[in-house]
């Protein structure tokens, strides 16, 4: 079970993905007092827009780690955006770093139905570092061909207006379909009916350790 003890690792391809795959349960674990720590192995830059500077994903990912009530506890690497697969190694090296550092009771992956060769990376290396521990997969909806939904965080609405707020502070996305306020809120009323509540996450039990 995820009790006030956890201590919780969100692995994030990305600057972006950890808000968009589980902002609101980041938002609850932060404000039930457990050690909430993410790493983000690419700030994108390869994605930014020209009008922008290209350390604006990782400023804005400062100002959405404080939203969610994360103020110290994350790292961003530099590894180069669709390229993953060719410094495998090198990441598994970075996350078997992560592992002794931190000591996680449970870490939050892309699931393994993501389909982008980034997230498939740090999944597949996660899993090989983390085999040992509670891995529970996130849902990115329009990277997955589908999704198990065996695993779902209730949320307040507070908890969405959190997760949302987060998302809005990458301003080289705005304007994205999957940025949209309604397109969030459906996602999370959908899981939330599911789940017998208003609002939810889904997510995948990849191993879950007692």
């Amino acid at each position: 079970m995820i009790n006030k003890d956890s201590r919780i690792l969100i692995l994030a391809p990305h600057t972006d993905d950890a808000e968009f795959g589980c902002g609101g349960s980041i938002a609850k674990f932060t404000e039930n007092g457990n050690d909430v720590f993410c790493v983000a192995f690419s700030a994108a830059e390869i994605s930014i827009p020209s009008r922008f500077d290209k350390n604006i994903n990782k400023i804005n990912m400062r100002e959405a780690m404080e939203i969610l009530g994360i103020k110290k506890n994350f790292e961003i690497n530099s590894f180069q955006a669709r390229k993953f697969p060719e410094f495998r190694q090198e990441i598994l090296d970075y996350i078997l770093k992560i592992r002794t550092d931190i000591k996680p009771d449970i870490v939050f992956l892309p699931s393994t139905f993501d389909t982008h060769q980034d997230h498939q990376v740090i999944r597949n290396e996660g899993f090989r570092a983390f085999k040992k521990t509670t891995l529970v997969g996130y849902e990115i909806p329009w990277n997955n061909l589908t999704f198990t939904t065996n695993l779902f965080i209730r949320l307040t609405e507070k908890h969405v207006k959190l997760k949302i707020s987060s998302i809005k502070k990458y301003i080289s996305q705005l304007g994205r379909d999957y940025v949209d306020k309604n397109f969030i809120e459906s996602v999370l009323r959908t899981r939330g009916g599911q789940a017998g509540c208003i609002y939810a996450e889904a997510f995948e039990i990849i191993r879950w350790l007692i």
